[in-house]
């Protein structure tokens, strides 16, 4: 999955934090899932996402595009290692 698509997934996951995230007893989880999708989608950054499940109102932690800031903050980032091909002999 390429990081740009990657990037609109998190920003429509982060609305639906924002909107969703906003029923009691529903935020919890729904935190819970975002936390997954975000290791599943960035690997050991992901993890950063489950500090929203510290804010159990969900009132604070929906201001936050975690996701969003997440997806940023790992641009390029798979790009830049394979960016300095190995020398061929010559």
């Amino acid at each position: 999955m390429s990081d740009r698509t990657k990037l609109i997934l998190a920003i429509i996951l982060d609305i639906l934090d924002f909107t969703l995230g906003r029923i009691p007893g529903f935020e919890l989880v729904f935190d819970a899932v975002l936390g997954v999708v975000a290791v599943l989608l960035w690997g050991w950054p992901g993890l950063f996402a489950f500090w929203e499940l510290a804010d159990p109102t969900g009132q604070i932690d929906g201001f936050a595009p975690t996701l969003t800031l997440i997806a940023l903050s790992q641009m390029g980032k798979g790009k830049r290692k394979s960016a300095h091909p190995e020398h061929e002999g010559g």
